[in-house]
């Protein structure tokens, strides 16, 4: 297999491991050989079994100090975090570790945003105010006072503290719709992993939009066991509540609306939402069909609790094939 230019990364989810144990991961993660660490952002998990949701910025501010890796976190700003303290996070870590995070602007789930009681609105109504925001949070990273009246508001905000050079803002899509709109605002596509040819054509979407020469992430949600009984045991245990399709996955607002919907998700559903294999060679084959797309990183996320064995075996038999 030859030697591939894509960062393969590891994911940290804060909706199924506590954030002290999701430290000690990223380490080992980064002695295997991974490139890159990603983050999750959750105020709750996608099931009562995964029963996690540790603040995702303190987990950063300690990863990024305890490690070398750059970061990338997925954030929904304009409801549950209003863009003014977005960017004052932002800074805050850009100026401390200069050049190594990555913010991902997502227009968000009612299942992390309902906590303010506000409505939770309709998709392009979230579009809206997430453009707002993310022009609201690059004026204050550019060191602007700002003040805006619109889906979000602000008053004479500025921030104090700011890092040598603004850090990117990249925008997450799942559609090609999406993706074509983000082009031409976004820093950088990041999108979840689907068939190749739907991901060619979000790809292409999000450059005919104005995304030519950015970035593009690709975070792929896997399942390693020794034993193909185990690994897929993994993937329908942990991460069954998570094969919805849009909209479905972004209007659901409670742990058990989750779990009582996933109740009829049999196993072989799995692999569409999950690369599930025992066999490492195989990861290798698909990462690579990633890096082929045009992907400058692939995050991997591994739907099990352990990530210590999954960190090794990748660290012994797929990353070394690829990197």
């Amino acid at each position: 297999m030859a030697r591939i230019e894509t960062r393969i990364g590891w994911h940290a989810s804060h909706e199924q491991i506590p954030p002290s144990r999701l430290l000690e991961d990223v380490r080992l993660a980064e002695a295997a050989g991974f490139q890159v660490g990603m983050s999750s952002d959750h105020f709750s998990p996608w099931s009562a079994r995964q029963g996690e949701s540790g603040y995702a910025w303190s987990w950063l501010g300690a990863a990024l100090a305890t490690t070398s890796l750059p970061f990338r976190v997925v954030c929904a700003p304009g409801q549950r975090y209003h863009p003014a303290v977005v960017a004052q996070k932002i800074a805050t870590l850009a100026e401390m570790f200069p050049g190594r995070l990555w913010t991902v602007l997502g227009s968000g789930e009612a299942s992390n945003e309902h906590i303010t009681g506000d409505r939770w609105p309709a998709k392009p109504h979230r579009n809206a105010r997430l453009r707002e925001c993310a022009d609201v949070i690059r004026l204050l990273l550019d060191g602007d006072e700002v003040s805006h009246h619109g889906h979000v508001v602000v008053d004479r905000a500025r921030l104090w503290t700011l890092p040598a050079e603004p850090p990117p803002l990249l925008g997450a899509a799942v559609s090609e719709a999406t993706a074509r709109w983000m082009g031409d605002w976004a820093d950088g596509l990041a999108t979840v992993h689907r068939p190749p040819d739907q991901l060619r054509r979000v790809i292409e979407a999000f450059r005919e939009g104005g995304g030519e020469g950015k970035p593009a992430v690709l975070q792929v949600h896997v399942s390693w066991a020794p034993t193909e009984v185990e690994d897929l045991a993994f993937a329908l245990d942990e991460w069954r509540s998570n094969v919805f399709a849009p909209p479905v996955c972004w209007d659901l607002e409670m742990v058990d609306h989750f779990d009582e919907a996933s109740r009829f998700v049999r196993p072989e559903d799995m692999r569409d939402a999950v690369l599930i294999s025992s066999d490492p060679g195989r990861f290798v084959e698909w990462i690579a069909e990633a890096a082929d797309l045009g992907f400058d990183e692939v995050n991997i996320h591994h739907v099990g609790q352990e990530q210590r064995p999954f960190i090794e075996t990748f660290g012994r038999d797929v990353l070394p094939q690829l990197t």
